[in-house]
């Protein structure tokens, strides 16, 4: 049987990490056993589901990488499907009507807090055979096992065991006539040929519910995993301020979407010691049954250091692509300057992300909007600092026009002038920027562009002048 996982989130909201770490693993799990990976939005929670959060949960998962062999299926699409089943089941008396109101259903919960009972259903019409009629209040309930326990080995806790007097008679259809999640979801993964349920442990309590569906539904039960939660760096639960966010609010914040994925797959996996992997290692390596039991703790500080390991060995050429949508959005028009390219080269080893690169990339797109003072002051408004303008000028505006023939250049000004390398570096420097710090002078002045480079070369000297 061809192994086929899904990833599953409900468009209440955006893609955060906790659900991409469970995209992920789902999608290497299936990648690695040569399976399939679906993509299904259980959209049926109408009053907080929205189109710009399902499209949001779309583009994240596109960004990542995790683009699904079978899907997006929407659960809204399914209702007839829904409907059919839950008939089929009435009718061969594994499920019933029900009419209690509310105000019926609430008492029952008070009766049973009162008597120091677990509050739930107490099965009035489990045994009435109640027909079909028209009535508010109707709904259609699940007849749970009255008897035994539900066992399953759940690949990352192991052996749970959920006795069915602990379950009552669940409601699998409202009296709104939409499916509950746990029934909706079976029926889900019945018709997809779901052979593997990866998702978080907030659902542990749903699978016993789940299990007992499909074996009255005939179904094949599917092997189970549930995932530890992720924390935050002080062990607390994740939240907006520590980094609980959408997975597009990373791409904004300079993130690359392969340094987001090898993170997120440690964070409850690892093989040995080892940090950096690739798509093709993770997808080799990886075992469900080897995530640990233990909730993982996320580390922002972690993250930056990989995205800069990425940054500073990838081709970056690779890296133009994401770098060049930075750019737009910190509103540079990166087709009048360098290639984006050959910004990464002299960048990449200063910044841990694409956001603060693009920051920093400014000088080479638009003219000097401010010119430092105490940088004017010192580097530009001193003896020899004409001198070193003016004959970088002259052998800047002939040289071949690479940072090494412009390193070149530097060293023959500070050999005609007898200066060191930094008094002819830094008046280079503030002339290119503005300020007395950049990424190697010969990259700065490089990514100018030779015309760019001499005309700031004499707006300096004007300014060394006055």
């Amino acid at each position: 049987m061809t192994v086929r996982t899904r990833f599953a989130p409900s468009p209440t909201g955006f893609l955060h990490i906790g659900g991409a770490r469970t995209a992920l693993y789902c999608w290497l799990e299936s990648r690695r056993r040569g399976g399939e990976f679906v993509l299904r939005i259980e959209d049926t929670d109408r009053e907080r589901s929205t189109d710009a959060a399902v499209q949001a949960i779309l583009d994240a998962m596109h960004w990542l990488g995790l683009d699904a062999d079978d899907g997006p299926y929407y659960q809204t699409q399914r209702l007839d499907r829904y409907k059919q089943v839950a008939d089929e089941l009435v009718a061969a008396g594994k499920a019933y009507y029900a009419y209690e109101t509310k105000a019926e259903i609430e008492a029952m919960r008070e009766a049973a807090m009162k008597a120091g009972e677990k509050p739930r259903y107490n099965g009035y019409y489990r045994d009435r055979n109640e027909p079909l009629r028209d009535d508010p209040n109707r709904v259609i309930r699940f007849r749970n096992p009255a008897e035994g326990s539900v066992v399953f080995d759940d690949k990352v806790k192991g052996r749970i065991e959920w006795a069915n007097s602990e379950l009552d008679d669940l409601v699998i259809f409202r009296s709104d006539g939409w499916p509950t999640y746990n029934f909706a979801v079976v029926v889900d993964d019945i018709d997809m040929g779901i052979t593997e349920v990866i998702r978080g442990d907030d659902h542990v309590n749903n699978t016993p519910r789940q299990i007992n569906i499909y074996k009255a539904l005939g179904a094949k039960v599917p092997e189970f995993a549930h995932l530890p939660m992720i924390l935050d760096k002080e062990g607390k639960k994740l939240s907006k301020r520590t980094s609980a966010v959408s997975v597009m609010e990373y791409r904004s914040d300079g993130f690359l979407p392969h340094a987001i994925l090898n993170y997120l797959v440690r964070l409850g996996w690892s093989h040995g010691d080892q940090e950096i992997f690739s798509r093709e290692e993770m997808i080799a390596l990886f075992d469900i049954a080897d995530v640990n039991k233990a909730a993982s703790r996320f580390d922002t500080e972690k993250l930056a250091w990989l995205n800069q390991h990425y940054l500073k060995t990838d081709e970056p050429q690779t890296l133009a692509a994401e770098f060049e949508w930075h750019l737009a959005h910190a509103g540079i028009d990166f087709s009048q300057g360098p290639a984006p390219a050959d910004v990464i080269v002299a960048l990449r080893d200063r910044v841990h992300t694409l956001k603060e690169m693009a920051e920093r990339a400014k000088i080479w797109y638009a003219p000097i909007a401010e010119w430092d003072e105490k940088a004017v002051a010192k580097h530009l408004k001193n003896d020899s600092a004409p001198a070193v303008l003016d004959a970088a000028k002259a052998l800047l505006a002939e040289c071949t026009w690479q940072p090494e023939p412009i390193h070149d250049v530097i060293a023959e000004v500070a050999a005609q002038l007898e200066l060191g390398m930094g008094k002819i570096a830094q008046p280079l420097r503030v002339a290119m920027t503005g300020t007395q710090v950049s990424p190697s002078i010969e990259h700065t002045i490089y990514l100018a562009g030779r015309a760019e480079a001499l005309k700031r070369i004499d707006d300096a000297l004007a300014l060394a002048r006055e």
